[in-house]
């Protein structure tokens, strides 16, 4: 006998699961729905299938094709424009010539079909419509029969007075060919409403039969929910995918569970799922193939499809999560919630219950969803921030968005330009640079390949070869899961705003400038790229100083296993410093390191410093842009302290001069250079303003932000951690003085900080009522909004990236410093 599956439908109810997909395509635990119809017909050796198509009617086809990987004879059956349930299957009236099965693709059942057939046989009716009991009749078609089983009547979703039966039509009907008469050709008709009772009228015997076994409509999410429950808990009786490990825990192929995970069944883990640490699991749940839950992340009775991302300690109560979509880290997403293909939901971000997210949208970080989001953009429409453009690893940074932006950058640039890149020691940017790589030539843009050298040398050589630009990819310093993309222009400094507009605008267009074939850019490596950088290094150093620090300067140095030896080393070697170098062999898997491993790093250094009797300890970041020093006592730095002796010695040796802090730094810095007669330049809180800066004004002595990175502008603009070292044991033996020294002579100061959540829509006003309430008392207006307190103030600063506020204070002591930013702290909420 042969089937008709009907897999017509849009499946409105169910969107925005089929926003995408046609309905019978949705994914039920471990497989399509119409998967499971196949494998029961299959049970029941029916083989031989015909497939009515209409809405996105592709998906079925490329999936299934003939059916023969999955035992079956598939022909389809196309429907131009909706027919209805009837209507489909007389299209396919030419291939059926004896009885036949008619079945929904998009429902759950087990029913027993060879039962159905054999009554159909034996009772010689002309139809046999195949009936089960539900508990509310009221959303099915209500089927009245007699002590015969002979249908008397139909009713069509009742209302409770009109209910007389609970047994409703499953849409599953044995019939004889003869019956396709009734049905007239393209025309939209129903087998509930039209065709049987027309037969009824007509006088044609139609039989019921009430069947046992699991059925489900699978029609709305509600009845999607509770069809994945049940199968999970075994009440439906057909195949499974995987194998059950035990506690109800069924695994499909290679799943990673970490030991200290806890699931609770019933759970189905899909091929390649990563289950991290401390994640708990509660039953009935489903993660699909290649899905990551990352570590103390909460699962509750829900669902997510294959290739997505469940972020540190999110919360998942009921959810619907579908494919490559990405649930940052805190966030929460409770009952009923839907959240369709490729959504983005912000770090901390709350999306009330039943709530629907439609495909491809994307939620701010720390944001609170009340109502449906389905209009409006679709996708980021930013992709820049404070770092570049940053991401999670193949899950929002994929090597298909980096080829893209390589051609997005190439065609803001002119054609036939050079691009210098770049990447640090590990594995993950070496992939996504190779994506760049090919972007770039794609757009008539000539690619000098820097290979992996320290973040300052890429700067310089982008500059020193006249590039038009250049990209450097690095693991993120803060999140081994995050990579960042970073832009230079032919300066060798980051883009500038407007130069992020055009590429995110010609990205988003996908206007990409396509080059012909002989204009095609070429790919090449850089030449003495070392060498040229060293020598400039060299020539910005004072000779007779240098010869000073070979004979006298003891040094320890921490080179963190990043790439910044091979240039450091060498230059050491070369004038012959008396140096204990450690971590000195490049190695990809320490170019992440967590705070604690940071931490005991710089204990070691703290302790191996005054026993060998350096004169100083220092340790860099993995770009080479930051140090983070110890003095000749053992002592750690603090890097604003660190800054502000830099500062002293700067203007020390010059004899006054400019330096440029930024407005959080304290009022420390003028003290200093009202003591060396020099100035202080406020400037904006993030490192690509200082450098900025440095490019515009090059007499100034020196940059820092007070986080470790220093910039001095008579060598190279930009953020150098290697020049500062040497700088700074250069400036040390000029003024003959031990750092140690320096730091006794710094002004005291007190400061303290906090972070003030806020949600995204209420920052604009924050910023208003306070520059509205503290306009006397606010001089500056260099970043956020600062108010001076006579020898006290506060610095109010809007996060760029998070929903967050930054409180910054200094006071005439660490007490009366915490008392001005819970004060302010208070305020900000207030004014939310």
């Amino acid at each position: 006998m042969k089937a008709v599956v009907m897999a017509g439908g849009e499946g409105t109810r169910l969107r925005p699961l089929t926003i995408n997909r046609p309905k019978p395509m949705v994914s039920l635990v471990d497989r399509p729905v119409i998967q499971h119809i196949i494998e029961l017909l299959k049970i029941h050796g029916i083989t031989d299938i015909i497939i009515t198509v209409q809405y996105l009617a592709n998906n079925i086809q490329d999936y299934y094709g003939d059916g023969s990987l999955h035992g079956v004879n598939i022909t389809y059956s196309l429907e131009e424009v909706p027919l209805g349930t009837a209507g489909s299957v007389k299209n396919a009236e030419h291939l059926l010539d004896e009885p036949f099965l008619v079945i929904s693709g998009d429902a759950l059942t087990d029913i027993n079909l060879s039962r159905v057939i054999e009554h159909h046989v034996s009772s010689q009716a002309r139809a046999t419509i195949t009936l089960t009991r539900v508990a509310n009749p009221l959303d099915y078609g209500v089927i009245i029969t007699d002590e015969r089983g002979h249908v008397r009547q139909f009713l069509e979703k009742p209302s409770w007075g009109e209910v007389f039966s609970d047994t409703v039509n499953t849409g599953i009907y044995v019939l004889n060919p003869e019956v396709l008469a009734y049905i007239e050709r393209g025309k939209m008709t129903d087998w509930s409403k039209d065709v049987f009772p027309r037969m009824l009228h007509k006088g044609d015997h139609i039989q019921g039969f009430i069947a046992d076994g699991y059925w489900t409509d699978v029609g709305t999410i509600e009845e999607y929910m509770r069809a994945c429950g049940d199968y999970l808990s075994g009440r439906v009786n057909l195949p499974r995918l995987g194998h059950h490990i035990g506690g109800e825990i069924w695994v499909d192929g290679d799943a990673e569970i970490a030991p200290d995970a806890q699931l609770y069944g019933p759970v189905y883990l899909g091929h390649g799922a990563k289950i991290k640490g401390g994640v708990i699991v509660h039953g009935p749940s489903v993660i699909r193939d290649y899905t990551i839950v990352d570590s103390r992340a909460n699962i509750d009775r829900s669902i997510i499809w294959r290739n997505s991302y469940i972020g540190e300690r999110a919360e998942l109560r009921g959810a619907i999560v579908l494919r490559q979509s990405n649930i940052r880290q805190r966030a929460m997403l409770f009952e009923g919630v839907v959240v369709g293909d490729g959504v983005q939901i912000g770090a901390g971000a709350v999306i009330q219950p039943n709530v629907k997210i439609w495909p491809g949208k994307e939620v701010d970080e720390g944001a609170t969803v009340s109502s449906s989001i389905i209009w409006g953009s679709q996708g980021r429409r930013v992709l820049f921030g404070r770092y570049g453009v940053t991401g999670l690893v193949n899950i929002e940074i994929t090597p298909e968005l980096c080829a893209k932006l390589g051609a997005a950058f190439g065609a803001t640039l002119p054609r036939g330009a050079t691009v210098t890149i770049n990447r640090d020691a590990h594995y993950t940017p070496r992939m996504l640079k190779r994506a760049i790589v090919a972007g770039l030539p794609s757009a008539g843009i000539n690619v000098c390949d820097l290979e992996s050298v320290p973040i300052p040398v890429a700067r310089y050589f982008t500059r020193a070869i006249g590039a038009a630009g250049g990209v450097h990819v690095r693991l993120s310093p803060y999140d081994n899961r995050v990579v960042e993309v970073k832009f230079f222009d032919e300066r060798g400094l980051d883009i500038s705003t407007a130069t992020e507009r055009k590429v995110e605008n010609t990205f988003f267009r996908e206007d990409f400038r396509r080059a012909y074939l002989d204009e095609i850019g070429r790919i090449s490596y850089g030449d003495d790229v070392e060498k040229s950088y060293t020598e400039a290094f060299l020539r910005a150093l004072h000779p007779e100083a240098m010869e000073a620090i070979g004979r006298d300067f003891h040094l320890v140095v921490d080179y963190a296993n990043t790439s910044v030896s091979g240039i450091l080393s060498a230059i050491l070697r070369r004038y012959r410093v008396d140096a204990v170098e450690l971590n000195v062999n490049l190695d990809e898997n320490a170019v992440f390191q967590t705070s604690a491993q940071f931490e005991a790093a710089m204990e070691r250094l703290t302790r191996i410093t005054p026993v060998l009797g350096a004169h100083m300890g220092a340790r860099f970041d993995s770009g080479g842009e930051r140090i983070f020093l110890v003095d000749d006592t053992g002592a750690r730095l603090h890097s604003l302290r660190a800054l502000a002796a830099v500062a002293a010695l700067a203007m020390r040796a010059a004899g006054g001069g400019t330096v440029a802090v930024p407005v959080t730094a304290p009022l420390a810095f003028e003290t200093i250079a009202r003591r060396y007669g020099g100035q202080v330049l406020r400037t904006r809180a993030n490192l690509a303003a200082l450098m900025q800066t440095a490019s515009q004004q090059p007499d100034l002595l020196l940059l820092g932000d007070g986080s470790g990175a220093y910039i001095f502008p008579a060598f190279f603009p930009a953020a150098d951690g290697m020049f500062a070292m040497v700088k700074l044991m250069e400036l040390l033996t000029l003024a003959n003085v031990r750092l140690s020294e320096v730091i006794a002579e710094l002004p005291p100061y007190y400061m303290a900080q906090r972070r003030v959540p806020c949600r995204w829509e209420s920052k604009g006003k924050v910023m208003r009522l306070l520059n509205e309430q503290y306009a006397e008392r606010s001089a500056q207006h260099i970043d956020g909004i600062k108010i001076e307190l006579g020898s006290e103030w506060v610095l109010i600063l809007p996060d760029p990236d998070g929903p967050f506020f930054h409180v910054y204070a200094e006071g005439c002591s660490d007490e009366q410093a915490r008392v001005l930013v819970e004060k302010y702290s208070g305020l900000l909420t207030s004014l939310q």
